[in-house]
């Protein structure tokens, strides 16, 4: 990894080592948890995952590890993170023999060819140096893809981005779904399913997070309007066998 990646890496070093967690996973913030329960209720419904090995791509602390696990029923799920300490954490969380974690690079995967059914990318591309090496990798150890990342055509989200202190310290970013499915098809895999998803920031006031939330279903089903005011974009990819 590079200088430059280890840099922007390090705040969420910085969270493990103060609070145990990372910032959006503890649950203390109203706006965390439904911007987080949505982005799940995504992940586990775009694709059916039981019965697969699957891998999930910058896992963290392991939070959403054992939530996708219990709630999609996968033969098993091993997570990967460049945080050591997250990667502890992940691990004293369970002792179940199907959830397993390792410490590695998601641009640079131990993996063999095909090795998982699914690759699970949540939200780490945008933290990447090269995000489309890490889409690649996950490709080549898996032959299906969800990607969820920040909604780079959300122009509230670009201005978060440059004011709110959190995101400048974890250089927060976005790209844009045509982008995104790009470094798919880059790499021969079909696009099966995209969807915008999400209106809660994930740190603003209670008060606006549930008004937000309360139209939150209203404005994902208007195309025009879910495109450019949703907060996350979710895509499944799959390449030939």
């Amino acid at each position: 990894m590079s200088e430059d990646g280890k840099q922007q890496f390090q705040p969420f070093e910085n969270d493990i080592q103060k609070g145990g967690a990372y910032q959006y996973t503890t649950g203390e913030r109203y706006s965390a948890r439904v911007a987080n329960a949505r982005i799940s209720d995504v992940a586990n419904t775009v694709l059916d995952l039981r019965g697969m090995k699957v891998l999930d791509i910058g896992c963290g602390d392991g939070t959403y590890t054992f939530e996708l696990y219990h709630r999609s029923k996968p033969l098993s799920i091993h997570g990967i993170d460049l945080s050591e300490g997250a990667i502890a954490t992940a691990q004293s969380k369970s002792p179940d023999p199907s959830v397993t974690f390792s410490t590695c690079s998601g641009s640079k995967l131990p993996f063999a060819d095909n090795t998982f059914d699914v690759a699970h990318v949540r939200g780490v591309l945008h933290h990447m140096d090269h995000p489309e090496e890490g889409v690649a990798e996950a490709l080549r150890v898996a032959r299906k893809i969800i990607i969820v990342e920040p909604n780079g055509w959300n122009p509230v989200l670009k201005v978060i981005e440059k004011t709110s202190k959190y995101h400048i310290e974890h250089r927060e970013r976005s790209f844009t779904s045509s982008l995104i499915e790009s470094w798919c098809t880059a790499r021969g895999a079909r696009v099966t399913n995209r969807t915008w998803a999400g209106l809660v920031p994930f740190f603003c006031p209670e008060p606006f997070a549930r008004f937000l939330k309360s139209i939150e279903p209203v404005v994902e089903k208007i195309p025009v309007a879910r495109q450019l005011s949703c907060a996350v974009f979710a895509v499944t990819a799959e390449r030939p066998a």
